[in-house]
């Protein structure tokens, strides 16, 4: 249990957001994947990115951290050992969704298992495709809950189009077309994250992309390089939040990560009235970051809805806590993903917020929020899912009376330093 609360107050200051969860993931997979040194400054080192350390570690590669910098050192995928014992995700849907396709690709026979709450998340979308390249995944559910039996062995390219915007799923099945027979492609809907295809070209792979199909040759060696990690705008979006909704505030937010395909929650602060500045922009080589300035300007309803979903979408738990502030009827739409993410967020955060005295109705794909509400205090469940228990954390900057949040130890599987951060931008108005 952790009790939260303030007087009055307004956020202001500077702040640096830990590294981002997606891309220090994919760093270590792909430093492990390579043959020789990566060197990842930035990484973020909350608990699901180690799971991923841990699980390479058990593969024989030698992993060395110094806080938030990682050297990997590898002899290449088949060089890897075999592990003798099962390979532990922890709560990391990242960890156990991008590795099977690694796994399906490689020489060795291994289980892979998670904690309570990643056990119950869906991997038959990841399982299907791959066995469809000829991968061996066995297990609960026709090969659809944890724990899974993977052997590794030849694959053979296929081309796949995406059901769903889902980064991890077009992952997947881009690492295990690395070492397939012929080329692999992927063609989605809407374009998802790209973190991949921007680190496969780090690693000397010839990824192709046409639209919305990215393409890849089996066969491709990797050689370790460089990485540097920006800081998680998925991290920053609760305090940039935060920034819009409480009255007299202003941050700074240095060396956020800018990739467009995950700046979704700076259009929809934007439409929502809130004033924001780039004041900075690096682009490359990877991936693109820089400083940006946000404001309180008042808060107007939106619409958040189709192609700017997959923008946003671990965002979306604080974007309707926001939005118990804005004036109007905010609309959340085409969001069902939510339902199958650590928990079901859409019902979570429908639930919890009400809790406040929030007007909010769950839909079958997403919420409707009416605003602006006065929220109270009181007890609000994390269900051990980090970006539950950080709204929980924010909304204690509008509530009247203290929050207390349940299991908030969870909220360090991608932000470690939250609370501390929290405080130190929450100063009382004088």
């Amino acid at each position: 249990m952790k009790k939260v609360a303030f007087d009055k107050p307004v956020l202001q200051g500077e702040i640096t957001v830990p590294g981002d969860k997606s891309i220090s993931h994919r760093a270590v997979m792909l430093g492990s994947i390579a043959k020789g040194t990566t060197s990842i400054s930035g990484f973020l080192d909350g608990e699901d990115c180690l799971r991923t350390i841990d699980i390479f570690k058990q593969l024989g590669v030698s992993i060395e951290r110094d806080g938030t910098n990682v050297t990997v050192e590898s002899p290449g995928m088949h060089g890897w050992q075999q592990p003798s014992s099962p390979l532990y995700a922890g709560n990391s849907g990242t960890t156990a969704r991008l590795i099977l396709g690694i796994l399906a690709a490689s020489r060795v026979t291994s289980v892979l298992t998670g904690d309570e709450y990643l056990s119950k998340r869906p991997m038959k979308r990841v399982s299907l495709p791959l066995r469809s390249m000829g991968a061996s995944i066995t297990g609960e559910a026709d090969s659809n809950l944890l724990p899974l039996t993977i052997t590794g062995g030849p694959l053979t390219a296929i081309d796949y189009d995406m059901p769903i915007a889902s980064a991890q799923v077009k992952s997947a099945i881009l690492f295990a077309g690395l070492t397939a027979d012929g080329e692999t492609s992927v063609s989605e809907q809407t374009v998802s994250r790209d973190h991949t295809e921007r680190m496969l070209a780090q690693f000397g792979v010839d990824i192709q992309k046409e639209g919305n199909k990215v393409r890849v040759k089996g066969g491709s060696d990797l050689h370790g390089t460089p990485v540097r990690v920006p800081g998680d705008i998925s991290s920053a979006a609760f305090f940039m939040a935060a920034a819009a909704m409480v009255e007299g505030s202003s941050v700074t937010f240095k060396d956020v990560g800018l990739n467009p395909t995950r700046t979704g929650i700076l259009d929809v602060l934007k439409s929502m009235g809130a004033k924001i500045d780039i004041l900075e922009k690096t682009d490359g080589p990877g991936e693109p970051y820089g400083t940006v300035a946000i404001s309180h300007d008042g808060l107007q309803a939106t619409e958040i809805s189709g192609d700017l979903i997959p923008r946003l979408i671990d965002e979306l738990p604080v974007i309707a806590l926001l939005a118990t502030q804005a004036q109007g009827v905010t609309v959340i739409k085409d969001a069902a993903e939510l339902r199958v993410k650590e928990t079901d967020r859409i019902t979570a955060v429908t639930t919890e917020l009400k809790k406040l005295g929030a007007q909010i109705e769950e839909t079958v794909d997403g919420m409707i929020i009416h605003g602006p509400t006065a929220l109270s205090g009181g007890t609000l469940s994390s269900y051990g899912d980090h970006r539950i228990g950080m709204m929980a954390g924010i909304a204690a900057l509008v509530a009247s009376e203290p929050i207390t949040i349940e299991d908030p130890s969870c909220i360090n599987i991608s932000y470690p330093t939250f609370f501390n951060d929290l405080e130190k931008l929450a100063f009382p108005i004088k």
